[in-house]
């Protein structure tokens, strides 16, 4: 064969694998087109990058969140966090070179797409997490998979399915927080690079198996596990680095081998039925940092052989019900930073233990056990303490002026003990308080205007004291500037004051409080310590509003002030218009005077209760323009005047109560958000009177958006092009071909 015909042999061959090439790429483009036709139709308003995928470019790989390989074949797709919702897109099947697709933080519903999903065999990654799907998992096709994190959706039944089909090159497996249910002793031994497993948060049985020593990190935390921990659980060779067996119904003594795993750096037994003596192996755990023992039933003895953890840093030994005087030994562990105790029925010993001289010490929890007499004056010298939580004892006397020495205090927390006398003045001094919880004592005197020196408080409870006097208006100044104390939490690396059980949050931020009523219904160990930490680096969990003018809502921190139940007299400041950050406002049942002032209404509130006081006067306007508040109490006042007409404009409004302001008058509609009110809202009020109002005149509903138009399928032209084109090279190749050969 002569060489030019050669040379047009290659060039022929090359030009063919073009053309392939290019008619793969367009395929790949025609299913993510039909993929954000898709989404369109199903996300009429909110849409994330998909949306600017423009049709017109020749190909995909310049768009948002898509990836492609060196063919120009789509490889990779990622629509986290895309504002997705609706049902699963059924055709990633056809992207045959997809090795790695997240949906993750979505609102994705409805039942994975199985039978598509097992059609993608080079699928490498796969995460779902974190959306609204339902049903079974199977996902038994991917056999090469490496790693698949369906945590947070609500997945159920059983998952025997997967397994050991896809477990071959499986390193990472997280089903955790889901419904998922079945045997899994033993399910997982076929999987021999799996690395990382979390099966926390479901309703998972059986029993520890010796299996699991092999991984690097296991949870199964929040399951229903049973029976006891044999020795043979952590032979020789442990890898495990992280250990959560957390609130199950483990038994038994826990065993020493546990020294085995001498990589282990995080370990929780928290919340089983654990029994005897804490084993000394865990003395031979160099590197351990985390040590969570609470909510079993250990013995009191602590074995002097865990003091050789030289790492440790976070001990939880809480609802172990020790008794008796706080064990010395604590005072021994000089590396500590976190040292958790409540719930213990503890009575006194806490200065002997040392526990105070430990020079590391950022927090301390002492709450819910028995102690009494005075505060220690021996705290104020804890310089590196962050947070001090001393609530529910038997603590009397005043409050330490010294403590005002504490620097770098960020929670305070004192409430519900016997305290009396005023709240002193050098409270001003902490201005790194972001918590000072002190309701549910005997507190008396005046608020000091020292307070609104505190600018990182954007939390406080005063609540169910004898505070008399007026509202200082310094007050209004706190929190004014966390973003100071927020930026040192932000870049200390170590570990916050999560535990996992999330006691102390729910104390601080009450469930009442609307935003975090969903958020505490969904919350487990795991996502516990997660937004708790949110929030002591000033990342918002929940959207909330930050302009009283306006619905809109943003994931901001947001506090509260809680004033109720005290003695507090005298007008409302009306410098409370400055406090931006407030979402709740309690100030009930005390003996406040004068007017509303109108620039309440500045404040982004959802929650604003007042009532039970002797104020007077209109009901100002400007209420009207808190656009997101959701609960208003005004009741048991002498308000005076019409309602007004602004209220009416309230559409977030769930509950509303001015009953027992006899001077009130109007007329309430019993149409619009104010016609979910009944007269248990309005009792006592007899100048006000509800009517039967008109139907609210409906226009006819406007037609919705013509759906996204359905995707035409260009496959068939688009091939026929491609034909053509090739019929055409090969009619000249021929032709040439011919006369050289002539």
């Amino acid at each position: 064969m002569s060489p030019l015909l050669l040379r047009f042999l290659c060039l022929l061959l090359l030009a063919g694998e073009v053309v392939l090439i290019a008619a793969q790429s367009a395929g790949d483009k025609e299913v993510l087109v039909e993929l954000k036709r898709f989404l369109v139709a199903n996300n009429k308003v909110n849409r994330g990058g998909y949306d600017g995928w423009q049709e017109s470019d020749p190909s995909p790989c310049a768009w948002g969140g898509v990836t492609c390989d060196g063919g120009g074949r789509v490889a990779s797709l990622n629509l986290t966090r895309s504002a997705i919702s609706g049902p699963a897109f059924g055709g990633f099947s056809r992207l045959p070179a997809l090795t790695t697709l997240d949906l993750s933080d979505n609102s994705i519903t409805g039942p994975l797409p199985a039978a598509d999903l097992n059609q993608c065999r080079g699928l490498l990654r796969l995460n779902l997490s974190h959306n609204l799907i339902t049903g079974p998992l199977n996902l038994s096709g991917l056999t090469r998979l490496q790693t698949l994190d369906v945590s947070g959706n609500r997945l159920e039944g059983a998952v025997a399915v997967n397994f050991p089909a896809i477990c071959a090159d499986l390193t990472l497996l997280d089903l955790s927080t889901n419904n998922l249910t079945g045997n899994i002793t033993g399910l997982y031994d076929g999987c021999p690079r799996l690395d990382k497993v979390d099966l926390s948060s479901n309703n998972f049985t059986g029993e520890l198996w010796p299996g699991i020593a092999k991984f690097r990190e296991f949870s199964a935390a929040e399951n229903n596990l049973t029976g006891s921990v044999p020795w043979s659980t952590f032979p020789g060779g442990c890898r495990l680095q992280s250990l959560d067996l957390s609130d199950n119904q483990l038994v038994g003594g826990f065993p020493d081998s546990v020294a085995n795993c001498t990589n282990l750096t995080y370990m929780s037994l928290w919340g089983n039925n654990f029994t005897g003596i804490i084993p000394a192996g865990i003395g031979k755990l160099a590197v351990l940092e985390t040590l969570i023992l609470g909510k079993n039933k250990f013995d009191r003895k602590i074995p002097p052989e865990l003091t050789n953890c030289g790492r440790l840093q976070f001990l939880d030994m809480s609802t172990n019900k020790f008794g008796g005087d706080v064990q010395q030994i604590f005072g021994n562990f000089t590396s500590l930073k976190y040292l958790v105790l409540h719930h213990n029925n503890y009575t006194g010993g806490i200065v002997a233990s040392g526990v105070l001289r430990l020079p590391l010490l950022a927090r301390l929890d002492l709450s819910f056990n028995q102690f009494t007499g005075e505060l220690p004056p021996e705290m104020a010298d804890m310089k590196s303490l962050k947070y001090l939580m001393l609530a529910e004892n038997n603590f009397s006397g005043t409050i330490p002026p010294v403590y005002g020495r504490l620097a770098e205090l960020q929670a305070l927390d004192l409430s519900n003990n016997t305290l009396s006398g005023g709240i002193p003045a050098t409270i001003g001094n902490l201005t790194s308080l972001l918590w000072l919880m002190l309701a549910g004592n005997q507190l008396s005197g005046e608020i000091p205007p020292e307070i609104g020196n505190c600018t990182s408080l954007l939390w406080l409870n005063l609540a169910d004291n004898r505070l008399t006097g007026k509202i200082p208006p310094e007050m209004t100044e706190i929190g004014r500037n966390p973003g100071p104390t927020f930026a040192k939490n932000r870049n200390d690396t170590s570990v916050l004051a999560g535990s996992g059980e999330c006691q102390a949050m729910k104390r601080w931020i009450p469930a009442s409080y609307p935003p975090f009523s969903f958020v505490y219904s969904v919350m487990t160990r795991e996502n516990c310590r997660t937004i708790w930490d949110r929030i002591l680096k000033g990342y918002g969990i929940v959207p909330i509003c930050t302009n009283s003018s306006s619905p809109a809502r943003s994931n901001t921190v947001s506090g509260y002030v809680q004033l109720s139940g005290n003695l507090l007299s005298g007008e409302i400041p009306s410098q409370i218009g400055a406090m931006r950050s407030l979402s709740l406002l309690h100030l009930d049942g005390n003996c406040l005077t004068g007017q509303l002032p109108p620039a309440i209404g500045r404040l982004p509130l959802v929650m604003l209760n007042v009532s039970r006081n002797n104020l007077s006067g209109p009901i100002p306007s400007e209420i009207g323009d808190i656009l997101c508040i959701e609960r208003m109490d005004l009741s048991f006042n002498n308000l005076s005047g019409e309602l007004p007409a602004s209220l009416f404009k309230l559409t977030e409004l769930s509950m509303f109560n001015v009953s027992y302001n006899p001077l009130l008058s109007g007329n309430v509609s019993t149409t619009g958000q104010f016609g979910t009110f009944d007269e248990q809202s309005f009792l006592g009020n007899p100048l006000i009177s509800l009517h039967q109002g008109g139907a609210a005149g409906k226009k006819p509903p406007r037609p919705e958006a013509a759906d996204a138009p359905a995707v035409r399928t260009r496959s068939v032209p688009t091939t026929m092009v491609w034909l053509l084109f090739s019929l055409v090279i090969v009619f000249i190749a021929g032709t040439v071909l011919f006369a050289i050969t002539s």
